[in-house]
């Protein structure tokens, strides 16, 4: 079945309907994240299925997927027609483990925040008692005290 001129969207049409600027299409469309087909004029046109995958995206990097992982799990998903409710579910099954892990994390976080987020920085008066003579400064750069979910690169 062909697609028909009205079954496809404009860059401006999935950005203003995904919340993505059009630069972040154009960046996600290199790297194989998203796919679109070029008129004769050389403009840009995405089935209306691409607004699943930006949400997808979108969701994926709020929960702290690099754009690798997002690519990895976006490639598991059927080619020639729109994902399903099944494909979905069984992607966002494997964020679980990763959610409880932050869940923690962030709350180990906000219990901590009135006295000091182990930042190794001796900035605190209390940090002289978390961090003697800055003996953190060992572990390497970044945060050494916060969970690991939270020291993630972004």
């Amino acid at each position: 079945m062909a697609l028909q001129t009205r079954d496809l969207l404009a860059v401006g049409q999935v950005a203003e309907r995904s919340g993505f600027a059009t630069s972040a299409l154009r960046f996600y469309e290199r790297m194989g994240l998203i796919e679109a087909t070029r008129t004769s004029a050389g403009q840009r046109r995405y089935q209306r299925n691409v607004l699943r995958r930006l949400a997808f995206i979108r969701a994926a990097r709020n929960v702290g997927l690099s754009l690798d992982e997002v690519g990895d799990a976006l490639s598991a998903l059927p080619g020639g027609r729109p994902p399903s409710r099944a494909d979905w579910e069984r992607l966002s099954r494997s964020w679980k483990g990763r959610l409880d892990e932050q869940i923690r994390a962030l709350t180990a976080l906000r219990d901590g925040l009135d006295s000091c987020i182990g930042c190794g920085c001796l900035s605190l008066k209390n940090c002289g008692i978390q961090n003697p003579e800055d003996v953190v400064a060992s572990r390497g750069p970044g945060a050494a005290y916060l969970p690991g979910p939270l020291r993630r690169p972004s």
